[in-house]
């Protein structure tokens, strides 16, 4: 038996243990994301989405699957939309399933197909106006959260992330983090964080965030972190060569007084803003080099330079 039939069984019979005479259909993997097998699963109630641990790997980190159903089961008595949780197996490999939220969660700087300009913006807009619901859950109701990320421990795990890319790779990324280290802002009471709070995460129906999706790497820590990574995408400039420019996109200084409403404003965001941009030049560089050591073939990644460069030089512009 296939580890995708063998799964398959397994995920019939708990449903129809929980719901006798359910007709559930065979697993039909879905695609995209990286953290996980996905699968739709048609039943005669509507469909699901299973999430699985992949065959022999361990169940820790991204792969933590109960660690991601439990949070999003916590959040379901929560004013953030989220799936609905269906069944959770904890028996490894550990999988769980979760209603299939009708809607659209693309990125407009980046996704195809394209968003309409006016929509992208509502939905940026709305994005950033949800977002506190979700920094607003109490600490203390999160099972697992761990211990919070400061931002000196942000900014140091993802120093270790640039410090592993070739330095030609990611020219300036140095100098960005010199700034960053210079200037540490004071930590803020931490609050739960989505770790990649951003549309491409979020479906959509129409204009309004039906559900926030992939709970791989939640944490606890500084709310501006979250806010600064969604920065990153409310500009096409960000992203030269791999990306687009949309017309009339929030601003980010539009996006933080939504995100703050009638609260104090928020300090530092320059440096967050900038955070966020080193982040993702480390993401992107670390994946264009496994590309060029010929660890993970995807020429798509030889358009990356000029969008590394860019963020880079951004995020130092923003410090300088």
């Amino acid at each position: 038996m296939t580890t995708n039939s063998a799964l398959g069984v397994r995920v019939a019979q708990r449903l129809r243990e929980q719901s006798p005479g359910l007709d559930v259909g065979a697993l039909e993997p879905l695609l995209g994301g990286h953290s996980g097998l996905t699968y739709k699963v048609p039943t005669s109630d509507g469909d699901l989405v299973v999430k699985a641990v992949p065959e022999g790997q361990r169940p820790i980190g991204r792969h933590d699957m109960v660690r991601q159903a439990r949070i999003m089961e916590t959040l379901g008595a929560t004013e953030v939309p989220v799936p609905r949780i269906v069944a959770v197996d904890e028996d490894g490999p550990a999988w769980f399933a979760m209603e299939c939220v009708a809607g659209e969660s693309l990125e407009p700087v980046l996704d195809s197909p394209p968003v309409e300009p006016a929509v992208a913006a509502a939905r940026m807009r709305r994005a950033a106006a949800v977002l506190p619901r979700l920094h607003a859950v109490p600490v203390d109701t999160i099972p697992a959260a761990g211990e919070p990320l400061s931002p000196a421990a942000e900014l140091a795990r993802w120093k270790r992330t640039l410090d592993a890319v070739p330095p030609d790779l990611v020219s300036g990324g140095d100098e960005l983090l010199r700034l960053l280290a210079a200037d540490l802002p004071d930590a803020l009471p931490p609050t739960l964080v989505h770790g990649d709070y951003r549309l491409g995460n979020i479906i959509a129906r129409d204009t309004e965030p039906a559900a926030l999706i992939d709970w791989e790497i939640w944490s606890l820590g500084d709310p501006r972190v979250e806010l600064g990574w969604f920065l990153v995408f409310a500009d096409g400039a960000n992203f030269p060569g791999v990306g687009r420019a949309v017309p009339d996109l929030p601003s980010a200084d539009e996006l933080i007084d939504l995100y703050t409403g009638d609260h104090p404003a928020l300090p530092d965001m320059n440096w967050f803003n900038a955070l966020g941009r080193l982040k993702m030049a480390a993401i992107m560089g670390h994946n264009l080099r496994r590309h060029r050591e010929g660890r993970h073939h995807d020429p798509d990644q030889e358009r990356l330079p000029d969008t590394i460069s860019q963020l880079i030089r951004s995020g130092t512009a923003l410090l300088a």
